[in-house]
Formats: structure tokens, C-alpha cells, sequence
């Protein structure tokens, strides 16, 4: 696994575990606001990359689909 793949998963469970704490109902109010920074960055971060994997995989197959019309 790569190291970008393998920060993008990290980012993820980070998420998951924000998104927990929020909707757990037991953060104060400065945390919780500290918590909802924290996961729009996160968000951010995982939303960039999933849009360069998805550029990525629309270069390659528009690459396939070059190379079956030669």
C-alpha cells in the first residue's frame, strides 16, 4: 500500500472517529467545535484525494479506450 493510500485511510478512521465523538453527545461545546475543525480537514483531505484517484482512473481508461480503437 502506498503512503498516500495508507494516510488517506488514516484520514478516514480519523473521520469516523470525530464523526463518533460529535454524535456522541458528550463533547463540551469548545470541544465539540474543536472536533468539527479537526473533521472538516479531514474531509477535505480525503475529498482532494479521492478526486485525483478519480482523475486518475479517467485518464486510464480513456488511454483503454484509445488503444482499442487503433
Amino acid at each position: 500500500m502506498s503512503k498516500e493510500t495508507n494516510s488517506f485511510e488514516s484520514s478516514l478512521t480519523d473521520l469516523e472517529k470525530v464523526v463518533r465523538e460529535l454524535e456522541s453527545g458528550e463533547l463540551s461545546l469548545d470541544e465539540s467545535l474543536v472536533a468539527f475543525e479537526k473533521g472538516v480537514k479531514l474531509y477535505k483531505g480525503c475529498k482532494d484525494y479521492l478526486t485525483k484517484a478519480e482523475k486518475k482512473l479517467s485518464k486510464l481508461t480513456d488511454s483503454l479506450k484509445e488503444e482499442e480503437l487503433e
